[in-house]
């Protein structure tokens, strides 16, 4: 098929299957940072399964593809994504409970869960309030903040394979480690998770949760477009500290910056483009292996326009 056969044959499948297919669709609307060009066809679909074997079909005709979440940790380029981008839309966010286990689907955003958990009177997730992504994000890049993380609570993950068939994975078997795990490599999808939470009282879960979103509105340039956090801690320091020491806090490449609040957030303060924001991050590593000897490696995903074999 050319592409223009496939991205025909994959907006038609979407739409049997209850989705929305847009040609064209601009990235920057779907990523925190609000940068990125333009997508061959974005697909908004009603549950992260259908998600999933969109992304199956996607595969079996050879259309690049991926799955998109909240958007809040990935570079597409200027030049945009030459392909299929599958996107949740509100309602595809599931979340059921059976006493101190909680599942949730992948595109139920980290707020959400973190809401009902609270709701239910259930312990654990509070470090995850206020981490912009969805819980398919969140498994993907074991997402953490303040002390804890994904590792720490969740049970099991149900994934489709490749070959599209839908497999459980228990908590060993998903290979997380510091902001990563099994789902960089294998090629599936994450469908849901189930979490092991802590009964607790609501009072002190809704304190905690109050306290955490207090703190990023602190010390957070919330109030820019950004990624959150933009690079990985280095063993045996923290990126912001080291990027300050650098001498980068407040540095900027045409509309990107260095926030002044926080030397760990990359923000957008108006018109910057993909290219301005992987200079400053090529930059900023360049500088901080010079002046301090960390190597720096960044947490956000950079997402190529085209398949990285063509």
């Amino acid at each position: 098929m050319t592409q223009s056969e496939m991205l025909d044959f994959i907006g038609a499948e979407a739409e049997k299957l209850g989705c929305e297919a847009r040609r064209g669709e601009m990235l920057r609307e779907h990523t925190s940072v609000r940068v990125g060009g333009s997508c061959d066809i974005m697909i908004f679909s009603p549950d992260s399964e259908t998600s999933a074997r969109l992304f199956v079909e996607c595969t079996k005709i050879g259309l690049y593809a991926m799955v998109l979440g909240n958007g809040s940790n990935c570079l597409y380029t200027d030049g945009g994504f030459r392909g299929a981008v599958i996107v949740p839309t509100p309602k595809s966010g599931k979340i059921s409970s059976d006493g101190e286990f909680v599942t949730a689907s992948a595109g139920t955003p980290l707020s959400a869960l973190c809401t009902y958990a609270l709701e239910k009177s259930l312990t654990g997730l509070e470090f995850a309030y206020g981490i912009p992504g969805t819980v398919g994000g969140a498994v993907y890049m074991n997402a953490g903040a303040y002390g804890g993380e994904i590792k720490g609570i969740i049970e099991s993950v149900r994934a489709m394979t490749p070959l599209g068939t839908i497999k459980e994975f228990g908590v060993d078997e998903l290979g997380l480690g510091y902001r990563t795990s099994r789902f960089e490599r294998s090629g599936e999808i994450i469908i849901s998770a189930t979490f092991k939470l802590t009964a607790g009282e609501r009072e002190i879960i809704g304190e905690r949760m109050r306290e955490l979103i207090s703190r990023r509105k602190s010390r957070q340039p919330l109030e820019y477009p950004s990624f959150g956090s933009a690079f990985k801690r280095p063993e045996g320091s923290y990126a912001g500290l080291v990027i300050e020491e650098s001498g980068l806090k407040g540095k900027s490449v045409g509309g990107a910056q260095i926030s002044p609040k926080h030397a760990n957030f990359i923000i957008n303060t108006g018109g910057a483009t993909s290219k301005d924001i992987t200079d400053l991050i090529e930059l900023t590593q360049k500088t901080v292996l010079e002046k301090t000897g960390y190597k720096l490696e960044p947490e956000v995903r950079l997402i190529p326009e085209r398949p990285k074999a063509l």
